[in-house]
Order: structure tokens, then C-alpha cells, then sequence
């Protein structure tokens, strides 16, 4: 057999600069338990919840504002992706009829209350003949929204129809995430 030749280290190198070891002894068990150790709870609870309220309220506040301008990562599950930002901007960038549902129905409960029975026989259907609009409007929405949607994903996502009509029959001002189109400019 033969033997290995050990690399030569000049004698000043190797006092200097040690190759061997780690410059410290290994700590013992006991040593690295009372260094991983930390107080359960801190010095002063109250200055620690005060700030754990601030740090809360600050990250609230960041996630509302990335919320309300259409931010991806503070969106819930139910508004992230590319084709509900298009159903969003899609809606928002048309007028529905069904927006203007809510009001119409606070009008006409109101006539109710008038002793006029004429007046409510009529508001009644007035108000059925609106709902009525608003289902075809909204149908018709759906289904150039989804034309579109087709032409420019390929396929679609489930619930995205739900999701377009919910959000239509929202009033515009009130909508979260935020309308980031202005009415009349559809996406591409």
C-alpha cells in the first residue's frame, strides 16, 4: 500500500490560521435549552398588546385599502384571477338595470303603505315588470360576457356567472373590489 502524501503547510500559515476544529467547544444540552428558552409571556403585557393592536390594525388597514384597489394579494379566494378581473371590469364598464333593483323595491314598498289601493295594485306590478327587465338584462350580459370571456380565455372558470350578477345587481359606488374601469370602456 501506499501512503498518501500530506499537503505541506508552511509553519507560519498554520499558527495563524488554523484548518482544524471550530474555535469553540460544543455546547452542552442543558446550555442550548436555556438559550432556546424565552418568556412566555412578555415584561410589559401591556405595551406588547398595544403594540400587537397597532401591528393588527396596520395590517387591516393595508389589506382593506389593497382590497378596495383590486390588489391580487389581498383579494378574497372568490375575486383572484385573470377571468374575475374581467368579469369585473366587464360589469362595471356597462349599466345594468339590476343595480337599480334595490331602490326601486324601497320605492314601491313605500307606495304600499299609501291608502291609494290603486296606486299599490299598480306599484306591485311595476315592480314585477322591473325584476322582469333586470333578469333579461342581466341574461344578456351573461351571455355576451361569456362570448367574450371564450374568445379570450379559451374556457371558463366555474361560477363565473354568479359572480357577474351578484356584482351587477350591487350598486356601483358600494362594490368591492372597487370599479376600476369607467363606464363605457370594456376590457379588451
Amino acid at each position: 500500500m501506499a501512503k498518501r502524501a500530506e499537503p505541506t503547510v508552511p509553519a507560519a500559515e498554520s499558527e495563524t490560521n488554523p484548518t482544524t476544529g471550530k474555535g469553540h467547544a460544543t455546547p452542552s444540552r442543558a446550555e442550548r435549552e436555556a438559550a432556546r428558552k424565552r418568556p412566555l409571556v412578555p415584561a410589559d403585557r401591556k405595551a406588547a398588546a398595544k403594540d400587537a393592536r397597532v401591528k393588527n390594525a396596520e395590517a387591516r388597514e393595508r389589506a382593506r385599502l389593497g382590497m378596495a384597489s383590486g390588489d391580487e394579494r389581498y383579494l378574497t379566494q372568490r375575486d383572484r384571477g385573470p377571468q374575475r378581473r374581467f368579469v369585473r371590469d366587464y360589469v362595471d364598464a356597462r349599466y345594468t338595470v339590476a343595480e337599480f333593483l334595490m331602490p326601486v323595491m324601497l320605492v314601491i314598498i313605500v307606495f304600499t303603505f299609501v291608502p291609494v289601493q290603486a296606486l299599490q295594485y299598480y306599484g306591485i306590478f311595476v315592480l314585477w315588470g322591473f325584476f322582469a327587465i333586470a333578469v333579461i338584462d342581466s341574461a344578456i350580459m351573461t351571455f355576451t360576457m361569456k362570448r367574450r370571456l371564450r374568445d379570450k380565455f379559451g374556457t371558463l372558470e366555474r361560477g363565473l356567472t354568479w359572480y357577474a350578477v351578484m356584482r351587477a345587481l350591487q350598486f356601483r359606488m358600494i362594490r368591492i373590489p372597487k370599479p376600476q374601469v369607467k363606464r363605457g370602456h370594456f376590457p379588451a
